[in-house]
């Protein structure tokens, strides 16, 4: 009986040593390589096509269900998802299925102890049968076509962050992002908002309306108040547990993704809504790349900054609230998202933190 050969896919290099060593334990497997993340795997794959391969969700540069549809869209060959993510039941592991996966395992604890003896015998198994797996060319994935870029008047949204809002999204990630947009009134309501947060809040990626010179000043006295870390957004800076990023005044402010990683990307543009930074750059940007990982919150301010974005947001699968009228200082921006159903829920000020930390 010839080798089963196997590509191991996971950005953790602990993974790919403890999955190497299971499979190395069994006589009839060979780990032919390994990748940090699919860009490496393809490259494997031009020199040695495999029998099997495991595939982690969470990585970087593209997450494992792009890859997914990739490879079955264009050369089959049996995966077996081994992620976090894929829990039976959830719609991550179902989506993987339907992409094309032979199977989905949850990704076991990396004791060593329980590694072996728990899961040494079911991940071989898998790979034995991933191999004997019939698989056909995913002609429905390879209709797929990309979203053509649109061309819009020069002071939408659309001129900063062209394309669909759902064409970058993650269906689900192990991190949530926050995206906040606030104008008249915000730094008072914000500092309110992020002083009651708990240090291990999700990253949060905020657009208060404010010239440049002053930007950086209030994420210095937001940093001395808070039990999370606030500064100003630089370019590439990464959304991470217990940070808040405040979009530099004068420069637009987008979340971006790299695999499962969120970052933003600071930069010049037109005024959008009258504004730069805009709220709607930001809350359309999170539509795009974290889809339903996201909760958007808008708050006091003057205008209509942020209601087309936050509804982006909301039919992206994100949850999303409105600071109510009561306890805003101008009540127009919250109005005119409420007039568009962008907001599941209208909250009064000191009730946005609970929001968060539940959604």
């Amino acid at each position: 009986m010839e080798k089963i050969k196997v590509l191991i896919v996971d950005d953790s290099a602990v993974v790919r040593q403890a999955l190497s060593m299971v499979f190395a334990s069994d006589k009839n497997i060979e780990v032919i390589g390994t990748a940090a993340d699919p860009y490496y795997a393809a490259q494997k794959i031009q020199k040695e096509i495999p029998d099997v391969i495991t595939l982690d969700i969470e990585m970087p540069r593209m997450d494992g269900l792009t890859f997914l549809k990739k490879l079955m869209s264009q050369h089959p060959i049996p995966v077996v998802i081994i992620s976090s993510l894929t829990a039976n039941g959830t719609e991550t592991g179902m989506k993987a299925l339907e992409y094309g996966a032979v199977d989905i395992i949850t990704k076991p604890q990396l004791s060593s102890r329980e590694f072996y003896e728990e899961s040494r015998i079911r991940l071989c198994d898998v790979v034995k049968a991933a191999a004997k797996a019939k698989l056909f060319k995913n002609e429905r994935l390879a209709k797929i076509a990309t979203t053509p870029i649109k061309v819009e008047p020069k002071y939408s949204a659309d001129a900063i962050l062209p394309g669909n809002a759902r064409d970058y999204s993650m269906i689900k990630t192990t991190e949530i992002v926050i995206a906040i947009g606030a104008s008249t009134g915000g730094t008072e309501a914000l500092r309110e908002l992020l002083e009651v947060l708990p240090a291990d809040s999700p990253g949060i990626v905020i657009v208060q309306h404010m010239p440049e010179v002053f930007t950086r000043s209030f994420a210095q006295r937001l940093n001395e108040i808070c039990k999370i870390s606030v500064k100003e957004a630089e370019n590439g800076d990464s959304v991470i547990r217990g940070r808040a990023l405040i979009a530099p005044g004068n420069k637009h402010t987008i979340l971006k993704r790299s695999g499962a990683k969120y970052y933003v990307e600071v930069k010049d543009g037109p005024l959008v809504n009258r504004h730069r930074p805009s709220v709607d750059v930001l809350f359309r940007s999170t539509a795009r790349y974290a889809g339903k990982n996201a909760v958007g919150i808008i708050m006091t301010g003057m205008g209509a900054d942020g209601a087309k974005g936050l509804l982006e947001m909301k039919e992206a699968g994100a949850r999303t609230a409105a600071q109510d009228e009561k306890s805003c200082v101008v009540f127009g921006m919250p109005k005119e998202a409420i007039k568009l159903g962008a907001a599941d829920k209208v909250l009064p000020l000191n009730q946005l933190a609970g929001f968060i930390v539940r959604h």
